[in-house]
């Protein structure tokens, strides 16, 4: 499956419980060896009342991660599609806590993705003190960034033009920086108009993708709190579009966007 180009092997742990190795996620997310993917991604059943399912990340890596928000969009189709659910609006159990998912028309799918949080120590980040950008060094340059987590941690940085970006060398740089202890999702943000951003993300584990929910997410509220930009926000990344709403403050961060099924099969390993 994918959202906005952000590919993932999505497998039915609810049916039949299934246990996967490290070594077993890296080859199926192998794009030479393997099926290939950013994410693979996990239904289970939860034990936790009124929860409708449970959902687990791992990066290509082999590395457990907390959220994905496109990732979340394909979990709604996916156990629709496989009939686990008639119901199109499903609460879902992840390692950073619960969220909404809602499925709409036209393979539309809205994700509550929960308030941001701003505190260096829950991000984590490693700073004394809150503020609404930090200055980091990197090789001999010092560079700005906004530091937020959306259930799991971003650096977002404003850039000129995405399409010139280094998010080659940069990417890398920031996602493993000693001030992250936990890695970090790096983003690169190009304000178009207070309404509408492009984005680049290189993701933790995983490298550049096509597309990040949760970094469309975290650009959009970093360039709120900086007063650059205005609710709702549209991110154009190079998989395609996302639609962010917040409200402010303590408030849930709505993403809307598509989620495609691309193919079906089974893999012996």
């Amino acid at each position: 499956m994918h959202g906005a180009g952000n590919d993932f092997v999505v497998v039915d742990g609810f049916s039949t419980s299934i246990s996967l190795t490290t070594a077993q996620i890296k080859t199926i997310a192998n794009r030479h060896f393997g099926v290939g993917c950013d994410q693979l991604l996990i239904v289970e059943k939860t034990s936790t009342p009124n929860v409708d399912f449970r959902y687990r990340i791992f990066n290509a890596d082999g590395g457990e991660v907390e959220q994905c928000g496109n990732g979340a969009r394909c979990f709604v189709r996916f156990v629709h599609h496989k009939g686990l659910t008639q119901k199109r609006e499903i609460l879902v159990e992840t390692a950073s806590g619960l969220i909404t998912l809602t499925l709409g028309d036209h393979n539309q799918v809205t994700v509550n993705m929960g308030a941001p949080c701003f505190e260096p120590a829950d991000i984590p980040f490693a700073s004394e003190s809150r503020q609404k950008t930090y200055e980091l060094q990197l090789y001999k340059q010092t560079i700005e960034l906004s530091a937020v987590s959306m259930g799991n941690p971003h650096a977002v940085t404003i850039v000129d033009n995405v399409d010139t970006a280094n998010v080659a060398e940069l990417g890398p740089a920031i996602e493993a920086h000693a001030s992250f202890p936990q890695h970090v999702n790096a983003g690169f943000m190009q304000i178009i108009n207070p309404h509408e951003i492009k984005l680049r993300v290189y993701e933790r584990g995983a490298g550049e993708t096509l597309s990040c929910g949760t970094g469309a997410c975290a650009a959009a509220v970093s360039g709120i709190q900086l007063g650059l930009l205005q609710n709702p926000v549209l991110v154009h990344a190079r998989g395609g579009n996302l639609r962010i709403e917040w409200a402010g403050e303590n408030n849930p961060v709505m993403m809307t966007g598509d989620a495609e099924i691309v193919f079906e099969g089974s893999i012996h390993i």
